[in-house]
C-alpha cells in the first residue's frame, strides 16, 4: 500500500491542477494556489513535480495520447451523422483539456516542448481531417476536388484550435464555464462542418442543417 501512495498523490495533484488551470487560466494559477487547493505542503508538491513546467508537461501528454486514439477514429467517419459525433467527441477533449487552447499561445512562447509538440498535433488533425474527407468522399456523400482537400482540411483545424478562443472573446465572463460547455461544443462542431456544406450532396446538406436546427432550439 504504501508504494501506492505517491502515485495516488501525483495522481490528485494532476486532476486539481487541471481543473484550477480550466478554471482560472494557467498564468494565473501559482504552484502556490495548487498547494492550497489540495491542502498539502509547497514541499510535498515539489516532491512530485519539481517545476509547473512539469505539470503543464504532464497534462500535456495526457492529453495528446487521448487526442492520438480520438483521431484514428476519423477513417470509420462515412456520412454527416459520423462527422457530427466525431466533430463532437473532439471538441468534449478539447473542452477537458480547455487550458491549453485559452492560453495556447502564451504557453507555447514560454514551453519548447509544448511548442514542438503542438507541431505534432496540428498535423495530426489535418491528416485525420483528410483522412475524413476521404471516406466520405468515397461513400459518395461529399464531392470535393483533389485540389481542394488539403485547403478545405487546413480550415477546419484552424476552427478547431481556435474555436474556444472565440468563444472566449464573446464572452469572456461566461464563455468557457462548465455550464456553458455544451452548447460551445456543439457551436463549434456545427462551424467545422459548416465548411464542408458547399461539398456534400443535397440530402446529407439537409441531414445537417436538421443536426443543427436541433440543437439550436435546445439552445433556446
Amino acid at each position: 500500500m504504501a508504494k501506492k501512495a505517491p502515485r495516488r498523490t501525483a495522481e490528485r495533484i494532476l486532476e486539481v491542477t487541471l481543473e484550477l488551470f480550466n478554471r482560472f487560466g494557467e498564468p494565473n494559477v501559482s504552484t502556490t494556489l495548487i498547494s492550497a487547493e489540495l491542502n498539502i505542503s509547497p514541499g510535498n508538491l515539489y516532491y512530485h513535480y519539481p517545476a509547473k513546467d512539469e505539470l503543464i508537461n504532464s497534462l500535456f501528454d495526457r492529453y495528446e495520447r487521448a487526442l492520438g486514439e480520438l483521431l484514428n477514429a476519423s477513417d470509420g467517419v462515412r456520412d454527416v451523422e459520423d462527422a457530427w459525433f466525431f466533430m463532437h467527441t473532439l471538441f468534449e477533449l478539447i473542452w477537458q483539456y480547455r487550458f491549453l487552447y485559452r492560453d495556447l499561445n502564451d504557453l507555447l512562447s514560454k514551453n519548447r516542448r509544448l511548442e514542438t509538440h503542438f507541431q505534432w498535433v496540428l498535423k495530426n488533425k489535418t491528416r485525420a481531417v483528410t483522412t475524413m474527407l476521404d471516406g466520405m468522399s468515397r461513400a459518395g456523400v461529399v464531392s470535393i476536388d483533389s485540389r481542394e482537400v488539403e485547403a478545405t482540411a487546413t480550415s477546419m483545424v484552424v476552427v478547431l484550435t481556435y474555436w474556444l478562443s472565440f468563444e472566449y472573446v464573446r464572452d469572456p465572463r461566461k464563455a468557457l464555464e462548465p455550464e456553458h460547455a455544451q452548447m460551445a461544443l456543439l457551436r463549434g462542431a456545427h462551424h467545422v462542418l459548416n465548411l464542408l456544406v458547399p461539398y456534400l450532396e443535397p440530402g446529407q446538406r439537409m441531414h445537417l442543417l436538421s443536426l443543427v436546427g436541433a440543437y439550436d432550439k435546445n439552445d433556446n
